[in-house]
């Protein structure tokens, strides 16, 4: 299904419903008699909802520690306030109106001859997405209301206060598992049907939100955190047991022109852009937003990489401390390579040879590689598609929800996840033998291997979140590359520690208030709309 199918209907449907006060809308045009009458009709209803798939994450990573744009942000070093109106709360429940909309005037179509398997499809993926819709807001707010039908501009339920959050991730759970039985397989699908929401994306969605509740709960003490726990384990095992996915050969591909289409079989869910220049509809400039700092990898990122013996560099006799810039990738994890650019890597149009990183931009003296095509650049707009949800991502969801749960993982479970990740990295696997010979933690391992598989993918924020360590994280001065005065130059001069370490900004200057900023503030505009809305706690 390309974008360019997606975009005239959803201006279409768009018409009279998007606004920021979305709750409170009348009923549509969509509701008309004439609509609702073909399997053409609901098709196009649900491609609405593919538009709310979201952009690559280029800045995202910023809220953590993993990156750095070219100033602070609020949410990173805890000095955000709480904002009038947010997109973020806002945008969602657009998605859960069009998804409520569908799956309550949808089995209209059923009177004009449309089987009710087909109608089923489509409902499914109107459950996809509203569960999409409402595992968002559960990450940032927690408690928000609960709406499961299409509300008229009056219904008092629009004044009702928030529903509690094991009462939404309930929701959330139905929803998925409706769509996990209805839904297509990606091999049903096939070529023609390519980009639109499977079973699999289900079963993999379901263990990304189970995870996430599960680790939520276990480290902030709050709920059943063995039972969200098992589901993730279960919803994992159900995408790889499905043998519809297997990971892709090159990890630096997977962010390339190579990586794209149904042949890459590590692609779950992704947001399709463009063909070509004659054939754009929609795109994207990656690469020229990095290359300006929108998001430059940190010291924290680049010492979680491990050496190719499978040892962190505090304890791998392969590791020699840097004496120039380069000395960084000697015998690391190939990942590393893929994710930052070094010397002799394509560029730019202006620069086709990348020779060291541009102070003034790239502030912590790291470069982001991600999505970097020099074409693409010379064009100012690139295709390059997002792989939303991947499969390496379900294999790390199956062993740390088994690690979780059970306290132990077995070696087979490594071999069958981890480390088929670390074979296709080239670096050494990892055994409950070989960490117990080392001294390695197997949660840190099993977490450091989604950090760096995962990397600048918009994922470490909402990990520092659930794990409860962004308290510790977070407050931590920003670093970066040593200061190799003779490869930088002085054009710029940064801030350097007594170790002689870039520092983006000190530890004075960050703070997380763990009473306050593990829930994000809802927009004042909410809170003064609907007064039975309470704010979260400490905003």
């Amino acid at each position: 299904m390309k974008i360019k199918y997606i975009l005239p209907i959803a201006c279409m449907l768009t018409l009279g419903v998007i606004s920021c006060d979305v709750e409170r809308l009348p009923e549509t045009q969509i509701t008309d008699p004439t609509f609702w009458r073909s399997e053409n009709d609901i098709r196009m209803a649900a491609n609405y909802m593919y538009t709310f798939l979201p952009n690559l994450p280029v800045t995202t990573d910023v809220w953590s520690d993993d990156a750095f744009g070219i100033g602070p942000h609020p949410i990173s070093d805890g000095t955000r306030l709480p904002p009038s109106t947010d997109g973020s709360y806002n945008t969602p429940y657009n998605l859960i109106r069009a998804a409520n909309n569908i799956l309550q005037k949808g089995p209209r179509v059923l009177e004009f001859g449309v089987l009710e398997e087909n109608l089923n499809w489509y409902l499914a993926e109107a459950r996809f997405f509203r569960a999409w819709a409402y595992f968002g807001l559960v990450q940032r707010y927690g408690n928000v209301p609960l709406i499961l039908e299409t509300l008229t501009e009056n219904d008092e339920k629009l004044f009702a206060p928030a529903d509690p959050r094991e009462s939404i991730v309930e929701t959330i759970y139905s929803d998925l598992d409706f769509a996990i039985q209805n839904l297509r397989t990606p091999a049903q699908l096939g070529e023609t049907g390519y980009g639109r929401v499977s079973n699999t994306t289900a079963m993999a969605f379901k263990s990304r939100v189970a995870l996430f509740e599960g680790t939520f709960a276990k480290y902030h003490q709050k709920g059943d955190a063995n039972k969200h726990l098992t589901m993730a384990v279960n919803a994992a095992k159900a995408c790889i047991e499905s043998g519809q996915h297997d990971l892709f050969p090159s990890y630096f591909e997977l962010f390339q022109y190579e990586g794209e289409g149904r042949s890459n079989r590590e692609n779950i869910l992704v947001r399709q852009y463009g063909i070509s220049l004659s054939d754009a509809v929609l795109i994207h400039n990656a690469q020229r937003t990095l290359e300006t700092g929108a998001a430059n990898p940190t010291k924290a990122l680049v010492d979680s990489y491990l050496m190719v013996d499978g040892l962190p560099i505090d304890k791998s006799p392969l590791y020699q401390t840097p004496t120039k810039i380069l000395d960084d990738f000697e015998n690391r994890d190939p990942r590393l390579s893929a994710t930052l650019f070094k010397q002799g890597d394509p560029y730019i149009g202006t620069m086709p040879i990348f020779n060291v990183p541009n102070l003034s931009f790239q502030r912590t003296g790291y470069a982001n590689r991600r999505y970097a095509n020099p074409t693409d650049w010379q064009n100012s707009r690139s295709f390059i598609d997002y792989s939303i949800i991947r499969y390496a991502e379900v294999l790390l969801n199956f062993a740390e929800a088994t690690y979780e749960l059970n306290g132990s993982i077995s070696d087979q479970e490594l071999d069958e996840t981890i480390n088929r990740l670390r074979t296709r990295a080239g670096i050494s696997h990892l055994s409950n033998a070989f960490a117990s010979q080392n001294g390695l933690d197997m949660k840190e391992e099993i977490r450091r291997e989604r950090r760096v598989e995962l990397a600048l993918e918009g994922f470490r924020y909402w990990d520092l979140i659930r794990w409860k360590t962004a308290e510790i994280e977070l407050p931590k001065p920003v670093l970066g590359n040593f200061y190799f005065e003779e490869e930088f130059g002085t054009a710029v001069t940064p801030d350097v520690n007594e170790d002689n370490f870039i520092v983006v900004q000190r530890a004075q200057n960050r703070s997380f208030d763990p009473t306050r900023d593990y829930l994000w503030p809802l927009p004042i505009n909410e809170l003064g709309l609907n007064p039975s809305l309470q704010q979260n706690p400490n905003w």
